[in-house]
């Protein structure tokens, strides 16, 4: 597996990923932050690939100079392979170089079932931010 920044060539392939990753729902409420953080700051989207496919995608964001693990996708057929934890360590790295003041799991009902990951991480209850409304990239 190896985790690289976003590509602009990357745009089909992960949005193909989201609706795959994700359910109906989510993907609809994730593809405009998607664009809208693609739009400011294209470094805060990570994404894995294995043997030149893209199986895992990560979308950061900053807010108020704290960093936010807004929506990880990870292809169904790699899960439970370590992606998730590349693409969260990947993120983590870029928010620490940009001297963040701290890093938060947006806690909406869309990463709940991602939460036992970032949990695993270190990233426990103090680190899930709940007011998703408030971030920017998500709009009002």
């Amino acid at each position: 597996m190896h985790v690289r920044s976003f590509q602009l060539s990357d745009v089909s392939p992960v949005t193909e990923l989201l609706q795959a990753a994700l359910s109906e729902e989510c993907y609809e409420n994730t593809m405009e932050p998607f664009s809208r953080q693609l739009s400011w700051d294209s470094d805060l989207i990570v994404v894995a690939e294995e043997e030149g496919e893209i199986v895992g995608a990560l979308i950061g964001t900053i807010e108020k100079n704290y960093g936010c693990y807004f929506r990880i996708a990870i292809h169904p057929d790699y899960r439970r392979r370590g992606i998730g934890r590349g693409l969260v360590s990947a993120m983590e790295s870029r928010f620490q170089a940009r001297k963040v003041n701290g890093i938060y799991v947006v806690g909406d009902e869309h990463n709940a079932a991602a939460l036992p990951l970032y949990e695993a991480m270190g990233y426990g209850e103090n680190h899930i931010f709940k007011s998703v409304r408030k971030l920017s990239i998500v709009g009002q």
